[in-house]
């Protein structure tokens, strides 16, 4: 059976941190493509598909940092929680 390929979203504003990522997934061998973006707002566009994501493609999984600007962590998973359209994403 041929694994499946997953799209994550990386919400991460610490280059270090994303490059980390990457490696740690590449080094897993697991079969995926990232998406970044760098702040709260910017996820929540991402996710929305307003702003420039209008062709977004919807991620699979969502790996999300604490602390970001604009718009922390924890104000983009409930935001994430709260709108039927995304609740359904891990």
């Amino acid at each position: 059976m041929t694994p499946k390929e997953i799209h994550l979203l990386l919400v991460e504003d610490n280059e270090g941190d994303i490059v980390l990522t990457q490696e740690a997934l590449d080094e897993g061998k697991i079969k995926n493509t990232i998406s970044v973006v760098r702040d709260g707002w910017e996820a929540i566009q991402y996710l929305e598909k307003k702003e420039g994501y209008e062709d977004a493609r919807e991620p699979d999984l969502i790996l999300l940092d604490i602390n970001l600007p604009k718009m922390n962590g924890h104000k983009v998973l409930k935001h994430i929680k709260n709108h039927d359209g995304l609740k359904h994403i891990p």
